[in-house]
């Protein structure tokens, strides 16, 4: 079979086995995980097995190669042609650094130990089998091609190869989910567009699935495959990207030594000459094979670049705009208990992202409309780096301003492997927990209080389901005549008998003085009248007179960004029916 009758076998295979992997990726690793190591044990024993055969059989003395020695000499008696060879043996190790691309499945220490007892022994046995066979055999005929197979005994080939392929399966795995991490770094840093994260274990929270990066990288090895049909080709796009990595976490590991440990810059210095000087010996080499397939990781490099750095602008600048123009407690007092306008009935629900102080977003709104909610909550909605919150620790509620201006903070924090309620009992669980702060809000009640910026103190407060002993909501359209109250509870109910009608249920004792009575029963007069979501939406914008450069990476990079990619988490699960989204033009 000819080189391209070749070509037309490997390429829609590759593709195919590309495509099955990438399928995967939403069942999570942990399912399949399990094989994972026995797939790498067996193919690192098969590789050293082999190279300890070729040695013994071709060329017992070629344990002598691992000294530097011959490293120099060669390069000394090839000069520009051995420099020039530095691109190709690159590739030796270039697939060993998988093992570090996803730290959230694997410790550090684990790492350290795999590879100096395992990998690194495997690798130079089975390059040293390589060069003893090539010793033997370096006179060639010209349509004859050595590789890693001809020195594999031609009986285990073929179960040679299979296992072959699943180890680059697993090896591809690693990349992947690593690529996952950095991505979801990268987004809660605000460096990169938010994307959707789904978290594939309930123990480990390393391990996740991001639909768009899978099957963006899914199309990307796919264009690559078929474009280059050549593992030289892309061979040396490995090459260059892997050094590349290898002498920039040099620079940056330099900068560790100095900033994090405290060491002296004698010592920095000398480490990233010693280190950075061989590491640039490679990377020149394998700059030479650019137009040669080298040029795909710059080119994306360049393209993942230059989106982070127009989300990060853009997002930093948005911060700031918010941080400039935020709303102080004072201006708020200022106004009175009215908030100097209509006091409808009714509970606004503001979204914000904010855990402290007053959004920008209020002040637009109350400035531009006659009228407002008599109860206003702000709402925000935190996912924490833990599986699960517990129901009785689901909410941090405080207030904003004195009692009379029925002002309230709200932190709903969830995990990320936690399922958000249906809206009802959201609604029904956020109402309750306000109410139990309104009764609890004493300074002999045996809470736990979390103290935020601007003075503003958060109780923590549980769903109704999971605090029997508090308040509970009752929501029905009977006449409350018929429900008989115990004696261990009382009722308090409003004045008047509008058609839905809610109630609070609270335990008789301890008793709640006549101030918190009628803040309850506001509240539920509030809640009676309905719930309104209101979402602030901005629209970032480049102020008059900026340059050309800012034009374009607000008004259109950073835009185009924030109109494709997912918005804010809490945007996803509130009702739609009841929802108001106030605009505010952002200018930056």
């Amino acid at each position: 079979m000819s080189k391209e009758q070749h070509r037309y076998v490997e390429v829609p295979v590759a593709c195919v086995i590309l495509i099955f992997l990438f399928a995967l990726q939403h069942y999570g690793t942990h399912r399949v995980g399990f094989l994972f190591a026995p797939v790498v044990i067996t193919w690192l024993f098969c590789i050293s097995s082999i190279g300890v055969y070729n040695i013994f059989r071709w060329n017992p003395q070629v344990y002598q190669a691992l000294s530097p020695y011959y490293m120099y000499k060669f390069l000394k008696k090839t000069q520009k042609g051995g420099w020039m060879s530095l691109g190709g043996i690159l590739l030796c190790m270039t697939g060993s650094e998988a093992m570090f691309a996803d730290l959230g499945h694997f410790s550090q220490l684990s790492i350290k130990i795999a590879f100096t007892f395992v990998v690194y022994p495997s690798l130079i046995l089975a390059y040293m089998g390589q060069a003893a066979y090539l010793s033997e055999h370096h006179v060639i005929q010209s349509d004859y091609r050595i590789g890693f197979y001809e020195s594999v005994p031609e009986k285990i080939r073929w179960p040679v190869l299979a296992i072959a392929i699943l180890a680059a399966v697993v090896g591809s795995q690693a990349i992947i989910t690593g690529t996952f991490s950095i991505i979801k770094q990268c987004s809660s840093l605000g460096c990169f567009p938010r994307v959707k994260i789904i978290h594939t274990s309930s123990k480990i929270h390393g391990q996740i699935y991001i639909p768009e990066i899978n099957w963006t990288l899914m199309l990307l090895c796919l264009a690559v495959t078929i474009g280059f049909r050549d593992t030289k080709s892309m061979g040396n796009a490995s090459g260059l990207a892997v050094i590349t990595v290898m002498l920039v976490t040099t620079c940056l590991m330099s900068l560790v030594i100095v900033l994090c440990w405290h060491k002296s810059i004698f010592l920095a210095i000398c480490f990233i000459l010693f280190f950075g000087s061989i590491e640039a010996l490679y990377f020149s080499a394998s700059l030479i094979k650019f137009r040669e397939g080298a040029w795909v990781p710059v080119a994306l490099s360049f393209i993942f670049l230059v989106v982070m750095y127009v989300w990060h602008y853009g997002t930093f600048k948005k911060y700031e705009f918010d941080v400039q123009n935020k709303v102080s407690i004072n201006w708020l007092l200022s106004l009175g208990p009215t908030l100097g306008i209509v006091r409808v009935r009714g509970i606004g629900l503001i979204h914000t992202e904010l855990v402290s102080g007053i959004p920008a977003i209020f002040s637009h709104f109350v400035t531009n409309l006659p009228a407002f909610h008599q109860v206003v909550v702000f709402l925000c909605i935190k996912s924490v780096p833990v599986p699960h919150v517990g129901p009785e620790e689901r909410f941090l509620v405080g207030r904003v301003g004195p009692k009379e201006y029925r002002l309230y903070r709200c932190i709903a924090r969830y995990g990320y492997r936690d399922v958000h309620k249906d809206d009802i009992e959201f609604e029904r669980d956020l109402v309750c927990s306000i109410a139990e702060f309104i009764r609890s809000e004493r300074p002999e009640c045996d809470v736990s209080l979390e103290k935020l910026e601007d003075d503003e103190k958060m109780t923590v407060v549980g769903t109704s389901s999971s605090n029997l002993d508090g308040i509970r909501m009752s929501v029905d359209d009977a006449d409350f005549s018929e429900m008989a109250s115990t004696s261990e509870l009382q009722e308090i109910r409003p004045t008047e008998k509008p058609k839905k009608r809610v109630r609070f249920v609270v335990p008789e004792s301890p008793q709640i003085d006549r101030e918190a009575v009628e803040e309850l029963q506001e509240l539920m007069e509030a809640r009676e009248a309905g719930m309104a979501f209101i979402l602030g939406h901005s629209y970032v914008k480049a102020k008059r007179g900026s340059n050309l450069m800012k034009k374009l990476v607000i008004n259109v990079g950073y835009d185009f960004l924030r109109r494709n990619f997912r918005g804010p988490t809490y945007a996803l699960s509130i009702p739609r029916a009841s929802t108001l989204e106030v605009g505010m033009v952002y200018h930056v």
